[in-house]
């Protein structure tokens, strides 16, 4: 059965027709970062186009960080990847192109045909580990590699969104309040705010590897806190797994990450025990044409539609044609008439004008007369209210368009946002809103405390006050929320994943931390993630 329809669905009323050059064919998806189309190069193939939200493109911090790791991903090449071939960190909205591949998510075909057998997990392990090592010799470090992130090519994986992780993730947090990717997927140490190193996919690796086996996360399900708990101090249950496989995994999922299998050992030992019998690869290959399903139709390229696009698209098929060189006496006329259209309008712009002005000064509204004048209650057309309504006088011309007000220029600007996510406090370390970072001592402004009794958030001089109104919190609402409070201490009883606190130090620093996850149950080892956003000196 052709499944195309399904899988590509038509783009909807609110979908662009083109992004940067590139004519939408489809939609593919959406996620935290923004939504995905089908789309195709000029030689022909298919390509998933990724949009960012608007949300997200509003935030310096995050183009900033898009930019950067855009740069980065360009590095890439490898086999089991999906190679970045197009970006503009710069457009309105920022978007990027990779190669897209025809295939299903390894999430998806767990979800529809349950565990993958043993040859499938060995072939999935080792094209994953040299697309890690494709990425690591990049220098990049994945950070957020799971079970979606993974799709399933007719020849093998391939691992997508390298690179750019780290700044979807930086943002989605704070404008969201979202939870970053699966947490259930993460290394120790970075469900604990700890260093981030290549070992870090490697943990991510077997856990992927274990969900493909079992058909559900290896540390189970639950509240969020749980489970992270249960990833940062305590051992995986290898039994549940295929016993073949128990050993490699052991060394994927080793708590320190000095001790854990290098992406080159994971390729090796999956090579050394794929079955590669037969001339169509053995059961290795059978398992996996198997697990993928039914071959997916991708549509064809759509045809040249120059009339929907916009002059400066520069990607064939889609970009306009070339102008024919225009003569000199050609471009003489035109200029010329470009100057009579402009003074025409002029010309009836001051018609326009003088009529209105005549109305308001002969008087058929008082409050035509001074918001068209030079009056104490408004100014030309920078003040507000109609030149004449029901009512006025046999000259009237009817409701004039109200001329938009202009800002002040003493106007204060909203102060560029700092972001920092996924910031780790407990009782070793504190947070400084001038910093906005977390330091390895206690003697920052704001510190995490745990007791017997009750756990909450302390501060020498911040204010701390708990928002209880809808998610979404902004400059605007924190600082007028914090205007009036005076507690510098917060409980964290009624803190909850999603919470959002607002603060304000001495300095005039505003923050917004979101709430990501909470562990109080066990007071010694306690902790809060959350993700700090700061409007420095507001």
């Amino acid at each position: 059965m052709d499944t195309s329809g399904e899988a590509f669905p038509p783009l909807q009323a609110d979908d662009p027709v083109v992004v940067g050059g590139y004519r939408l064919a489809a939609r593919l998806g959406a996620g935290g970062m923004g939504r995905v189309y089908l789309s195709h190069t000029r030689g022909g193939r298919p390509v998933a186009i990724k949009v960012v939200r608007s949300e997200l493109a509003d935030d310096p911090a995050f183009r900033r960080r898009f930019r950067r790791e855009i740069a980065a991903a360009r590095r890439v090449r490898g086999a089991y990847t999906a190679e970045l071939i197009d970006a503009d960190p710069e457009s309105e909205p920022p978007w990027l192109a990779t190669l897209y591949v025809p295939g299903p998510s390894l999430a998806d075909a767990v979800a529809e045909r349950g565990p993958l057998p043993v040859p499938a997990v060995l072939r999935l392990m080792a094209g994953v580990a040299e697309a890690l090592q494709a990425i690591h010799e990049a220098g990049i470090v994945h950070r957020d590699l799971k079970p979606s992130n993974v799709l399933l090519a007719t020849d093998g994986p391939r691992v997508i969104d390298f690179g750019v992780s780290q700044a979807t993730d930086a943002t989605s947090f704070t404008a969201t309040g979202a939870a970053m990717g699966t947490p259930v997927f993460m290394a120790p140490e970075q469900a604990s705010g700890s260093t981030i190193t290549p070992a870090t996919d490697v943990f991510a690796l077997g856990q992927t590897a274990a969900f493909a086996a079992l058909g559900e996360p290896l540390y189970g399900d639950g509240p969020l806190p749980a489970v992270l708990y249960r990833i940062v101090h305590s051992a995986p249950d290898l039994s549940l797994l295929p016993e073949e496989l128990r050993p490699l995994f052991a060394r994927c999922l080793a708590a320190d990450p000095t001790e854990r299998a290098t992406v080159a050992d994971i390729v090796q030992w999956c090579a050394e025990r794929v079955d590669q019998e037969g001339p169509d690869g053995g059961a290795g290959s059978f398992a996996w044409r198997e697990i993928r399903g039914s071959e997916l139709t991708v549509p064809a390229p759509l045809a040249p539609s120059t009339g929907l696009l916009p002059p400066t698209a520069t990607h064939w098929p889609y970009a306009p044609p070339p102008a024919e060189p225009m003569s000199a006496r050609a471009r003489v006329a035109l200029v010329a008439g470009a100057l009579a259209a402009v003074t025409s309008l002029a010309l009836l712009g001051g018609l326009a004008w003088s009529a209105l002005g005549s109305v308001g000064s002969h008087g058929t509204t008082a409050a035509g007369s001074q918001r068209l004048g030079s009056g104490a209650s408004g100014t030309g057309a920078g003040a507000t209210g109609s030149v004449s309504g029901p009512g006025s006088g046999s000259g009237s011309v009817g409701d004039a368009v109200e001329a938009p007000p202009r800002p002040s220029p003493t106007a204060p600007a909203t102060p560029l946002p700092i972001a920092e996510p996924l910031q780790s406090l407990d009782a070793t370390n504190s947070l400084d809103l001038g910093d906005q970072d977390v330091r390895k001592d206690r003697k920052g402004d704001i510190r995490f405390t745990c007791g017997a009794q009750k756990c909450s958030l302390e501060s020498r001089s911040s204010v701390l006050l708990l928002r209880y109104a809808k998610p979404g919190a902004t400059y605007d609402s924190c600082k007028f929320e914090v205007r009036d409070a005076t507690s510098h201490s917060l409980p964290l009883a009624a803190v909850a994943a999603g919470s959002e606190i607002c603060a304000r130090d001495r300095a005039g620093n505003i923050a917004l931390l979101v709430v990501q996850v909470k562990s109080t149950a066990m007071p010694d080892v306690g902790f809060l993630m959350t993700d700090v956003t700061v409007w420095p000196h507001a």
